[in-house]
């Protein structure tokens, strides 16, 4: 093995850790500023309340798009068999308690048998 195919593997060996350590400390450092200001402010208060709405309403929109303009091999399925599989998630969800798990599953079987019919 030469020399120089050693050398650039430890660097890129280095290079790869020094990536890994930086965003573990970006994660962390985060989550760190997270823990001495959680009791600081009131999960109750006006702000989170809105950052909540806002939050669903961004999940909502997104949403509604990928099901009336989808890309990708989704906007190849029809848009009946797009609302089905929604309207079928959303059923299960409610129905199993609020289990996002078996509503995605169910969503996602509904869909993979309605474009099986239509083969």
């Amino acid at each position: 093995m030469p020399v120089t195919s050693s050398i650039t593997d430890l660097s890129a060996a280095v290079h790869l850790a020094l990536l890994v350590l930086a965003c573990g400390l970006a994660t962390y450092v985060w989550r760190g500023l997270g823990v001495l200001l959680s009791g600081r402010f009131s999960a109750n208060g006006e702000f989170f309340t809105w950052a909540g709405c806002v939050a669903y309403a961004m999940i909502a929109g997104l949403t509604v798009r990928i099901l009336l303009m989808p890309t990708g091999t989704l906007a190849e399925t029809p848009l009946w068999a797009r609302l089905l599989g929604c309207a079928v998630a959303l059923t299960a969800y409610f129905f199993c308690r609020r289990n996002l798990l078996v509503g995605i599953a169910v969503g996602f079987m509904t869909l993979v048998v309605a474009l099986l019919a239509l083969r």
